[in-house]
């Protein structure tokens, strides 16, 4: 990781177990995730679900500053396929601008709350997903923002296949998790390498392989596999995490490295315990690609 790349990491609420779907175990307050964020000297983060920040934009991005943070974008699930999506990205642009980010990440969302299930589409959806991404690519430039597409474990763009279909599709570009990657059936590895053209924005997770192939098999749920501790810091999962940034810098890639490790808690931790000595593992290893 050259130095430039070292000033382009930043964090996630997720990392502190803030998600949106419901009834994902302990919800940590604002204060809490964006003041171990400062302590830990991160200088931006993703802007997390609704509901986490302020609902006015220009409150949240307030917030944001006063914790010396500043945002680099938000993940936005939302239904692709059917209907009109525009309404439920209206607020997420607003949101975006308002903080100064600059990238949008949407997740082609199935309409079902959380992840371990989803439908099969037929042609006709993927038409309209397709368009729908094409749309929403043009009106988040019009805002000076990028739309990339999240492939995600229980949404419609899962496993390599549909991954290549939206490539193929659609202009709009990546955001390279590598931790769905891998547990959706795709090596991020050779995505990296392959398409580093079409990789605008990186989710750095770093995953337990044996576990995760036991999703892929049906054999454990998402959910359940993420409470097991799927994710680990990076540099001691199974991901190449070392060779993902190397392709990437050597292609040109300038965007954001977002550090996430998907957490589920069951109470607040302690203040030096969970996640903050998770994403502090995570920096140090980066930082020692760096040095």
């Amino acid at each position: 990781m050259s130095g430039s790349a070292a000033d382009r990491i930043a964090a996630a609420p997720i990392s502190w177990g803030v998600c949106e779907v419901p009834g994902w175990g302990h919800q940590l307050p604002p204060r809490t995730v964006l003041g171990q964020m400062h302590e830990l000297g991160i200088a931006a983060t993703e802007l997390g679900p609704d509901g986490f920040l302020p609902v006015d934009p220009e409150a949240a991005a307030a917030l944001l500053r006063s914790y010396d943070l500043n945002a680099v974008g938000g993940f936005v699930p939302v239904v692709l396929h059917d209907g009109d999506p525009l309404p439920a990205i209206e607020p997420a642009l607003q949101h975006l601008t308002a903080a100064g980010a600059t990238i949008l990440v949407l997740a082609a969302a199935t309409g079902r709350d959380g992840y371990d299930e989803r439908p099969t589409l037929d042609e006709g959806q993927w038409a309209a997903l397709l368009d729908s991404l094409d749309r929403i690519r043009d009106i988040a430039a019009e805002r000076g923002v990028t739309a990339t597409l999240h492939p995600h474990v229980g949404t419609m763009v899962q496993r390599r296949d549909e991954v290549d279909r939206v490539l193929a599709g659609s202009d709009v570009p990546l955001c390279l998790d590598t931790g769905h990657l891998l547990i959706g059936g795709t090596d991020p590895v050779d995505l990296a390498r392959q398409v580093p053209d079409r990789i605008a924005h990186t989710h750095l997770k770093d995953v337990d392989a044996a576990l995760a192939g036991r999703v892929q098999r049906g054999e454990v749920g998402y959910t359940e596999a993420v409470r097991r501790g799927v994710y680990h810091p990076l540099g001691s999962g199974d991901i190449d995490i070392a060779a993902i940034i190397t392709y990437l810098e050597g292609s040109g890639y300038r965007g954001w490295y977002v550090m996430e490790q998907d957490a589920m808690l069951d109470t607040e931790p302690a203040p030096d315990e969970g996640p903050i000595a998770d994403v502090r593992a995570s920096l140090e290893f980066l930082g020692k690609l760096a040095a």
